[in-house]
């Protein structure tokens, strides 16, 4: 018997490994997971029935066979068995929806069909759903890997006036997967939505006090995961551990920022690339400023409510870019849901503020001067915001600004004339507090 040599065990070596990758190379896409999926569904309910009508690309069903023709070609004739395995492995296991908090039986597999890339019935549910009774006609050519499956699914309920919820459970389709939903309430509205990945549990159409509370909760903990308005938080107690001047910068905050809230949600602030980066750098910049007025000018924080209402204008047009893909959570309580998020952030701050209030009290007694203490903590904060200010300008620096044309005139007209108005009523304001400080509530002694 022959011994193989080291250089016969290398040929055959390469030999194995080059079949293994051509092997590799020619195994059918099917196998491969999608970047990128987008998903679409319709959902209606009407009487007894919710009707859920779903569009998924047929490359993102992997493991599935779909029968092919000797041209490569999907085999129409063939495919039935193959288009509802798919139908119930890849959607219907995966869809989850409840009635009044309590999940449905599993959906019916009411219909099931291949439609062309190029289709767009499914830009409303009327036509989604006479598509869907409609086979595809008799000889089309598509390859397997370009269609669309297009699903429809039934589920018995009580009553098409209960509060629905859904769970997509497509997230498996991709590694990112975007599914658009629009439910169509009973009395003809239509409630969109863009979900990202598993987004959990989604109230389709949700009364006032269920969005309120979601976004209670979700302004709560954006407030205490939100460093640089932590550290805004902590330039502003620094100096002050009084209750009284306490509640005015911290109303005065709260009142700016509602402002710009508000005006965000309602459209009225540029919707420009850069105006998101630019609020960001003058958020960071607006740190740097208030540590640094903590070390030089700590004899000028009597007008300290001032500058925190000019800042929080700008810090409410930040909070409204952590709203923007969340709003479309609050259904038809769009002013309900923003005042919930603005008590839900209120209550963070309050949180913040019994927890810096006593530490820093405890610091500068037992720990270190209070004039010293002031110093080396605005120092840090600085640095940081300062860090932060001159990356996020970096980025600021990557946009191209427009040029002025009618509509960003127009749009700079409308911020201006906001900001005289809101600096109007300050002002009235705090000469109202002024004029009362100024009368002398006691008697005066009659006249001799």
């Amino acid at each position: 018997m022959r011994s193989c040599t080291p250089l016969r065990w290398t040929w055959r070596v390469a030999a194995v490994a080059l079949a293994l990758a051509l092997w590799a190379g020619e195994r059918p896409a099917a196998h491969d997971i999608p970047m990128d999926v987008m998903v679409q569904a319709l959902l209606k309910p009407e009487e007894q029935e919710m009707h859920v009508l779903v569009r998924v690309p047929m490359r993102a069903m992997r493991d599935i066979e779909f029968p092919q023709s000797p041209s490569g070609l999907l085999d129409l004739r063939r495919a039935d068995g193959a288009l509802r395995t798919a139908a119930v492995q890849w959607i219907a296991n995966g869809i989850r929806l409840y009635e009044n908090g309590v999940p449905l039986p599993a959906g019916e597999l009411r219909a099931v069909r291949v439609s062309l890339p190029s289709d767009r019935s499914f830009g409303s549910y009327e036509t989604a759903a006479g598509h869907l009774r409609a086979p595809l006609p008799a000889g089309t050519d598509l390859p397997w890997d370009q269609g669309l499956l297009d699903v429809w699914l039934t589920y018995p309920i009580r009553s098409e006036r209960s509060d629905f919820a859904i769970r997509p459970g497509v997230e498996r389709l991709g590694m990112r997967v975007i599914t658009v939903l629009r439910f169509h309430t009973p009395g003809g509205v239509e409630r969109a939505f863009e979900l990202t990945g598993d987004p959990g549990i989604v109230e389709l159409d949700p009364r006032w006090h269920r969005a309120a509370l979601h976004f209670v909760r979700l302004g709560f903990f954006h407030i205490l995961d939100g460093l640089d308005h932590l550290l805004f938080l902590l330039c502003l107690v620094i100096p002050f551990r009084r209750l009284r001047p306490l509640v005015l910068i911290v109303t005065s905050f709260t009142i700016a920022h509602s402002v710009t809230l508000l005006a965000s949600a309602f459209d009225l602030a540029p919707g420009a690339l850069w105006f998101p980066p630019l609020v960001e750098t003058l958020i960071a910049g607006s740190i740097v400023y208030m540590a640094l007025e903590n070390i030089v000018s700590p004899g000028h924080l009597r007008r300290r409510w001032v500058i925190a209402f000019a800042f929080g204008l700008v810090h409410g047009f930040g909070f409204s870019f952590a709203l923007r893909d969340t709003l479309q959570f609050a259904g038809s309580h769009l002013v309900t849901s923003l005042v919930s998020f603005n008590v839900g952030v209120e209550i963070g701050q309050v949180l913040v503020l019994l927890i810096l209030v006593p530490a820093l009290e405890a610091l500068f007694r037992y720990g270190v001067a209070e004039r010293m203490g002031v110093i080396v903590l605005s120092a840090f904060v600085a640095h940081t915001g300062w860090h932060w200010t001159t990356e996020r300008l970096e980025g600021l620096r990557q946009y191209r600004w427009p040029a002025l044309d009618p509509v960003l005139a127009a749009s700079i007209g409308r911020a201006v004339i906001a900001i005289v108005v809101i600096a109007g009523i300050a002002w009235w304001a705090r000469g109202l507090r002024r004029g009362a400080r100024l009368v002398d509530p006691s008697p005066k002694p009659p006249p001799l």
